[in-house]
């Protein structure tokens, strides 16, 4: 499973927050931190963190087709790759 920081710049508008979940939900990618900074030249800052078994482009070309969206960016990527012991 992988793990992504992505960092949004959006336009403030009240529905831009549920567009963005929306795209990252049915691309299969999953939550696991949030955190929103209203800037004043009336944008919001979305930091996020996202992990997956999928690559992060699939959900990063949707995000910044959405409308309000400025600029969508992947900060960090880390994998962690588990082994199976052998079954005895």
């Amino acid at each position: 499973m992988s793990h992504y920081s992505v960092a949004i710049n959006v336009q403030q508008q009240p529905e831009v927050l549920e567009r963005v979940l929306r795209v990252v939900r049915h691309r299969g990618f999953k939550v696991t931190s949030l955190q929103m900074q209203l800037n004043e030249n009336n944008t919001t800052s979305i930091d996020m963190s996202v992990q997956s078994d999928r690559a992060i482009a699939l959900l990063t070309n949707q995000i910044i087709k959405l409308i309000d969206v400025l600029d969508c960016q992947v900060l960090a990527s880390q994998t962690n790759k588990t082994t199976e012991s052998a079954k005895g």
